[in-house]
Formats: C-alpha cells, structure tokens, sequence
C-alpha cells in the first residue's frame, strides 16, 4: 500500500510530535510522497524554528507566499512558512471594515510593538493562516507540520480559546470607555483630586499611555470580533473533521513512550483522527546485541545494545496502543535529510502497510 493510499481521504495531515523526533522531515517527505503521486500539495509549518526551509531547499521568502518546491514530481509540491505578523497584519487589512479602521489599528503603537509577540499569536495566526489555505482550495492535500507538543496542543486549543475570550467577561470590560477624549481615567476623573493622584499613580506603575494603546487596541478591533469567532468555529471544525488525519512521530527508547502516550491520548479524548504512530530512527533489529557494552568504546557492541534497546521499546509501544491503530518503524538513515534526495530516501521508508485509520474513539 502507498503513502497516497494512506492519506488519500486525507485533505490536511497534521504531523505531530515532541522536539527532536523528525517531524519536519517526516512531514516533507510525505508532502514528497504526495506530490510524488501527482497531488499538488502544499507543506506547511508553524515550528518557529522554520526548520522546513532548509529540508526543502527555500528560503525565507517563504514566509511571505508559497514557494513553489523544483523537485521534478508529477504533482506541484509549495512550502509555506508562518509569519505572525505579516498573517495578523492580512488579516487586519482584509477584514476592516473600511481603510479608516484598518489604518487605526495597523498604526496603534501597542499592536506595532506588542501585538505580534504576545502570548498566544503564534498559535492563533496559525490557525488564520491555516483558514486561509484551506478556504483557498487551490491544493489537493496540506501537510502540516506543527511545533512540539505542548505547543502543538496550543495551537490546537486556539480556536476554542479565541471564543471563550470573545465571549467572556474580561473583552467586555476591555471594551469599555477608559478613555475621555483628553486621554485621562473617566473614573478616576470623577474623584477630584484622589483621581489624579490614582491616575499619577498608575501612571508610575504601569503607564497610562500603555493603557491608552491597550483600549484603543481592543476597541479598533471590535468590528473584526465576530469574524474572529466564526472562522475559530470553523477552523476547529476543520481539524476535527474525518478528513483530516493526524499523523504522531516519535522517537526511539523507553524514555519517549510516556510523551508518546500522551499526546496521543490527548488527541484521541479531544475527537482528532489518530491515524499511524511513526517511531522515527530506529537502530537495524539485526545489529541488536544482548548485553550493553562493557567496553564504552566498542561501537560495535553499543550499537547492538541500542538496537536490542529500540526493538524492546518498540514492542511496548505496540503493546499498549493495541490494535486501536498502527505502529510504524522507521530505520536510523546513515545521515540526516537535508535535501530533496535525502527526503525522498526517508520516503522510501514511509510506505508501509498501514492500512485504514479507525475514527476516534476508545484507544491510548
């Protein structure tokens, strides 16, 4: 069975998985694999290390349009890299409701500086670009390759969490009138002279012209809340879909198993479609050896050691996910994927019989 028969009800596949396991490569080399069948595909990544400009030879003009990957395949493989701001800053401009609006908040101070680094953007822009993509329709599939774990389950929380802040009490009172139009605390305005020494006070504390930018930042934005809370709806719909399939990458040993587990626990409980676990380089099973080298320079007994430690860890892997979904070995390359020649040998890796994924449901 191919790598296209495995995502082929597959628009998006989101590769997921903890730092250091490989999948930026995994997610290139199935974009490769796409491609390679006559698919256009698209492959995208959130990882702010921006690893997958190097895998597939562009560079960082991908962070402003989809750059076209010369690999010689029946089907167009892009690369894509996220820029929040530049995504924030689209998204401003299309969704204004006149240049009057757009203008406002493009040249608020606080969105300048702070905007594009607080708490939470990545994931949500994320989101925006990923909404964006898909309601184009211009690829057959999308590979998302996304950043480790808990990050990656940030931004799989962000548009829920887009929502809950839309609609709780803290945006509403964000949205109230602080402001009079000579820039002082309305209320503190109506304390007489206790208001201004509060006023001077929080204006040593904290800066009130930081607190002027922070409300008028709020208040500009309103008139984009409700499109913000629908395309979060929709865009959570998306990655719940049957449709799109969820691909975790792990490492070798008995020490990842845990982080293994969980993440895809995590998934499953939430309602994602889990397809196969990939336990990425792995050390030859014919190398394993019985005993761990006595001597800890006779590479050749370490390696033995290593695959005998891989080979057991796989086996507990496969033990406690069960036959709820597959679990795939992937060999240790003798070099790292770098290139589209070295993507294209991990894909040769990638085609295994993995058969149907099941829906979610009971499983890790």
């Amino acid at each position: 069975m191919s790598a296209g028969a495995l995502v082929r009800d597959a628009p998006l596949v989101v590769v997921v998985g903890s730092g250091g396991v490989g999948k930026t490569t995994v997610a290139a080399s199935l974009g490769l694999l796409s491609a390679g069948e006559g698919t256009d595909t698209l492959v995208m990544t959130f990882d702010p290390s921006l690893r997958l400009k190097d895998a597939l030879g562009v560079g960082g003009e991908a962070l402003d349009r989809e750059i076209e990957v010369p690999a010689g395949l029946p089907g167009r493989l892009s690369a894509s890299l996220l820029d929040p701001r530049g995504t924030f800053d689209r998204l401003v401009a299309r969704y204004a409701p006149d240049a009057a609006a757009r203008d406002r908040i493009l040249h608020n101070r606080f969105y300048r500086n702070l905007a594009g680094s607080l708490a939470g953007v990545l994931e949500y822009m994320a989101v925006e670009r990923l909404y964006e993509v898909a309601l184009e329709g211009t690829h057959g599939r999308i590979v998302l390759d996304t950043p480790p774990t808990r990050q990656a389950l940030d931004f799989l929380e962000a548009p829920s969490r887009i929502v809950g802040f839309l609609d709780s009490g803290a945006l509403r009172i964000a949205l109230r009138p602080w402001f009079d139009e000579r820039g002082h605390l309305r209320p503190a305005s109506a304390l007489g002279p206790l208001g201004r020494s509060l006023e001077g006070w929080l204006d040593r504390l904290v800066g009130l012209d930081l607190l002027r930018d922070m409300a008028e930042f709020f208040q500009a934005f309103e008139p984009l809340y409700e499109g913000f809370r629908r395309r979060a709806t929709e865009v959570e719909a998306l990655l719940r879909s049957e449709r799109t399939l969820f691909v975790l990458v792990s490492g070798p040993g008995e020490e990842r198993i845990a982080d293994t587990m969980f993440f895809a626990r995590q998934l499953v409980e939430r309602g994602y479609r889990l397809g196969p676990i990939i336990v990425n380089r792995l050390h030859p099973p014919e190398l394993a050896g019985d005993t761990a080298p006595a001597d800890p320079d006779d590479g050749e007994a370490l390696i033995g050691w290593l695959a005998r430690r891989d080979g057991e860890a796989l086996r507990q892997l496969r033990d406690l996910v069960g036959a709820s979904r597959p679990v795939h070995a992937v060999p240790l390359l003798d070099a790292e994927p770098t290139d589209i020649p070295g993507l294209a040998g991990l894909a040769d890796h990638l085609v295994p019989p993995w058969g149907p994924s099941p829906p979610p449901g009971p499983g890790p």
